[in-house]
């Protein structure tokens, strides 16, 4: 016999929780080939044919819906507004019909009122159509047929009762109760979730609404019941079926350790954006099969490595690397790092990489490359203030003792001074610093960690014997960044179980589900596992971890304001003068906006530019004109003009 399918809200509402488990399957509906619903972050999708087995159900809420409008809103099942019963429009045809389908029981929702379309007469007694009648309990005898006995009241206030048997035939309507409801009274009724409603002393909504519950739904994921999906009971035909339970990373983890060695389906592999650039990290897809051997809790460390040329690389390695590491000084650019580095370790030693010209209004003091400097503490120094003088700022400085050595000829003034000098160094100096160093010692990983405050750099001197290929060797400089305690689930693939790599579940988002399936070893004779101490990780990685272990620095501090100096100031007044004696010559221009008056200025009566001065030749000839023009009038001989000429 074929199961008639209902939406999944009104199964749920109608399922006795008694009878759980029950398995449902999709069948055709609104999503006939397939639904996907986004719930708290996650995906779900129910296509045609699928199978859900609903283990237990928990009311979430109440849906609302306006009858004449289809408008739905819900409500939570804790809402303190009260409700009334609307009286079903349509009459009931006898009296047993309206008893049966009132959505109180008849016992405890006496007295309730109800008219007749028609009149009645009972003997001697007639009844009004209209005439509101209250009933008032039920009459039950023996051998006889069931009676309400009822009240009806007169004009003046007079009460007379009256017996209606149940097979009464008419119309009858019930009228308006004044008896009120919680949301939690309505769904604990299943009569009650049948009739319409509305609201006492609110404006969310005057018009009848019919309440429907909404539960949380609880499968091996829960979503809510009002997914629009047609669904069929097949729980008879299914018994036998084994349902695949989808754990994230975080719930192995949490599984008991007699759950290992296990082995597993992926259901849904990691992102393809992951944070992981390792070997095995590719092979995690879709209904491939694992080995998770056993959960714990890992000691990591993170690497960065500090090539100047090359493209930051960030690695994630055990505390069980196998290979060695010999300190590196580092290298400081500023005195706040150093205030910073030195808050880690004290008594921290540094020499001077680059020269430092002296600024003493500035309070920078003049250093020299070699020099050697140990830091002591940090405390406040006093510098002149820029602009008020006779005045002092105070700014924070880390105070740091010289130790160079001094030279064969200053052997004897070293002698006779009683201590070493000291200087300022004010934490907004910049600088060129490198750390100075005398252990030459090889460390394992997990000695590192112990002895010495991170960050550190450090330089791998010998590989992992374990490793086919370490990537840590080889690198000029690494820092250890920080370290974390890490919980992980030891892995291998069935084709090599022995070679086995971690997976941090806290960075890694994958869906798989335990198998019955055998595991590739001979009963009782594990593996011996190799674990890759090393995995490659990625830039979002780093910035994800520097946000969740806090690892980010506050700026250092900005210096202060210094006073102007003198040639700089004479400067400014030379400038600030040239520009009033423009300012003052433009007013006596005339406007630029009329070029009425500078048209004038370009006519032909306008005063001319003075005439070029002759050339050599044409003031010769000049000359002779003008001897020429005296000897007429003095009468001189030709030959005493020629010798003037001369």
């Amino acid at each position: 016999m074929c199961a008639t399918a209902l939406p999944l809200q009104q199964f749920i509402a109608s399922l006795d929780n008694t009878s759980l488990p029950k398995i449902l399957q999709v069948c055709s509906g609104v999503y006939f080939q397939g639904s996907i619903y986004e719930i708290s972050g996650s995906e779900v999708c129910f296509s045609t044919g699928d199978l859900i087995k609903i283990i237990d159900t928990e009311l979430l809420s109440v849906c609302c819906e306006d009858i004449s409008t289809s408008e739905k809103f819900e409500l939570p099942i804790n809402h303190t507004g009260l409700f009334k019963v609307v009286p079903d429009p349509i009459p009931y045809s006898t009296i047993e019909e309206m008893v049966g389908l009132r959505p109180v029981g008849l016992e405890s929702g006496l007295p309730f009122t109800f008219t007749s379309q028609s009149k009645m007469t009972f003997g001697n007694f007639t009844l009004g159509a209209g005439r509101v009648v209250t009933v008032l309990s039920m009459d039950r005898n023996k051998g006889e047929e069931d009676r309400l006995r009822c009240q009806v009241r007169g004009q003046q206030e007079a009460c007379a009762e009256v017996f209606i048997p149940f097979s009464w035939h008419g119309e009858f309507r019930e009228c308006e109760s004044e008896e009120r409801f919680s949301l939690r009274d309505i769904m604990s009724s299943p009569s009650l979730r049948t009739q319409r409603f509305h609201f006492i002393n609110s404006s969310m909504c005057e018009r009848p609404l019919v309440l429907t519950p909404v539960y949380q739904v609880h499968n091996k994921v829960m979503f809510p019941s009002s997914l629009e999906v047609d669904v069929v009971d097949v729980t008879e035909l299914c018994k036998d079926v084994n349902f695949v339970t989808p754990l994230s990373l975080t719930e192995v983890f949490s599984l008991p350790d007699e759950s290992f060695p296990a082995v597993v389906k992926i259901l849904e592999g990691p992102e393809t954006r992951s944070m992981f650039k390792c070997s095995w990290l590719p092979e995690l897809t879709d209904s491939r099969h694992l080995v998770f051997h056993k959960t714990g809790k890992s000691a990591m460390t993170l690497f960065i490595s500090l090539s100047s040329r090359k493209a930051q690389q960030y690695f994630m390695v055990s505390q069980q690397y196998g290979g060695r590491f010999r300190r590196q000084p580092r290298e400081f650019n500023s005195v706040y790092e150093l205030y910073v580095a030195s808050m880690q370790q004290p008594g921290l030693r540094i020499s001077v990489t680059r020269n430092t010209e002296e600024a003493e209004e500035e309070g920078l003091p003049a250093l020299s490359v070699g020099e050697q400097l140990e830091v002591l503490h940090c405390q406040r120094m006093e510098l002149p203030c820029g602009s008020n003088k006779g005045q002092k700022e105070s700014v924070e400085a880390l105070l740091c003792q010289c130790l160079q050595e001094p030279d064969d000829d200053d052997e004897e003034e070293a002698k006779q001074g009683d201590g070493r000098e000291e200087i300022l160094l004010p934490l907004y100096m910049r600088g060129h610093f490198v750390e100075v160093i005398t252990d030459c010692k090889k460390y394992r990983l997990r000695n590192l960690v112990k002895e010495f405050k991170l960050p550190l750099d450090v330089k791998a001197v010998s590989r992992d014997a374990e490793l086919d290929t370490d990537p840590l060797f080889g690198f000029a400089c690494l820092r250890i960044e920080g370290a974390m305690l890490e919980p992980t689930i030891l892995a291998s693939f069935p084709h090599r179980p022995d070679h086995c790599f971690e997976i941090p579940t806290r960075w890694l988002s994958m869906s798989v589900s335990l198998t019955k399936d055998p595991l590739p070893w001979p009963s009782g004779q594990p593996p011996e596992c190799h674990v890759d101490s090393v995995t490659e990780m990625t830039d979002t990685f780093f910035y994800e971890f520097c946000k969740t272990e806090n690892l980010g620095t506050a700026p250092p501090p900005r210096p202060p304001k210094q006073k102007q100096p003198s040639s700089m100031s004479c400067k400014k007044t030379l400038r600030a003068s040239e520009k009033s004696s423009r300012t003052d010559k433009s007013k006596d221009r005339p406007d630029k906006s009329i070029p009425t008056k500078e048209l004038a200025d370009l006519s032909l009566n306008s005063k001319r530019r003075p005439p070029a001065p002759p050339s050599p030749v044409s003031m010769a000839f000049m000359h002779i004109k003008t001897l020429m023009r005296l000897s007429l009038n003095m009468d001189m001989p030709s030959h005493d003009i020629k010798l003037l000429h001369r």
